[in-house]
């Protein structure tokens, strides 16, 4: 995964786990949300994140904000190491590095105007202080998205789901940020409506230079906004590649048993839908040997033994399977 540029986003060996043990003098249990991540980022890239849900998009997404610290491993943003950094440096930061959720309205405050709860954080930033100067900035903001100055005055209750998630974007984009996470920012609208939000995101993108990684349960979605795919199984990565040959030549059985479920015509190499029988198992006992064992319509002995390293294929093609259909 190397580049002759440093990359703008650079996660190496990225580990979570939390004690879930309830007694004091309990064994400790310990959940495996993120196992061993790394990855790298360009400026200027879509990095899409897939899994199904247990699979630690999540929580990977909240340790790339330092919103919950990582029991390992590094995270440099823009070549500086952004975990042991202090308070104040870190708050310089996270005006650049901003998050927009799947639920916009579990972050709005009902009982304030929409236009207040733009400005919050450029006020919080401290990015303007000037009244006037943070109204133009939130008129400028809604018109960004899509939205009419107007609806600065009206209250969150008054929007739909598609407009709520464009108010969400605006007041991620309030401090000027180089890069956004994205986390199942579409998963709760209607396909229509899921296709303005990922049009206005590839507009923004173009627009301001940003920089995205885009979380999503749903390979169509991710295969429309991403430059490269990263596939989560299990707290782990599984496969990750260039979009365009994720799907010409998916190679782990995890990865081909999610395409094979797109109802897309135009999906090449399809060889009928492989359904992946059983549930993901519990991060709190994951398998001893490969992760994706114990579901997998090749797996052996060898499998359900050793675990897989994540293996170079081609130049920037890896998979975590060392019976991969090459």
């Amino acid at each position: 995964m190397s580049n002759l540029k440093a990359p703008f986003l650079e996660v190496q060996g990225l580990t979570k786990h939390f004690n879930i043990s309830h007694g004091l003098f309990e064994k400790p249990i310990w959940l495996h949300a993120v196992d061993d991540v790394s990855f790298a980022v360009q400026k200027g890239e879509t990095l899409g994140i897939v899994g199904e849900s247990g699979s630690g998009k999540s929580t990977l997404a909240r340790l790339l904000l330092n919103l919950i610290r990582p029991n390992a491993g590094s995270i440099k943003f823009k070549g500086n190491d952004l975990l042991p950094m202090t308070k104040a440096k870190e708050r310089m930061f996270r005006r650049e590095m901003q998050m927009v959720f799947q639920d916009p309205y579990a972050s709005l405050n009902p009982r304030i105007k929409i236009g207040e709860a733009i400005a919050e954080p450029i006020k919080a930033n401290r990015v303007f202080e000037d009244k006037k100067v943070i109204a133009a900035r939130v008129a400028e903001l809604l018109e960004m998205v899509g939205l009419s100055s107007d609806v600065a005055q009206s209250y969150p209750h008054e929007f739909s789901g598609g407009q709520r998630q464009r108010i969400g974007i605006a007041r991620a984009l309030g401090v000027s940020p180089e890069f956004l996470v994205c986390d199942e920012v579409v998963s709760a609208l209607d396909v229509s409506i899921q296709a303005q939000i990922l049009n206005l995101f590839s507009e923004l993108k173009s627009r301001l230079n940003l920089t995205y990684i885009f979380i999503s349960h749903d390979f169509s979605v991710i295969r429309h906004v991403s430059d490269h795919i990263l596939v989560m199984y299990l707290g782990e990565i599984i496969e990750i590649a260039q979009v365009d040959a994720l799907f010409l030549k998916p190679l782990h059985p995890y990865t081909r048993a999610l395409i094979s479920a797109i109802p897309e015509p135009d999906v090449q190499n399809r060889s009928g839908k492989i359904i992946l029988e059983g549930d993901i198992p519990s991060a709190a006992d994951p398998p001893p040997g490969c992760r994706f064992s114990t579901r997998c319509y090749m797996a052996n002995d060898r499998c359900r033994l050793e675990h897989p390293e994540l293996l170079q294929y081609e130049q920037q093609h890896f998979v975590r399977c060392p019976y991969a259909e090459v």
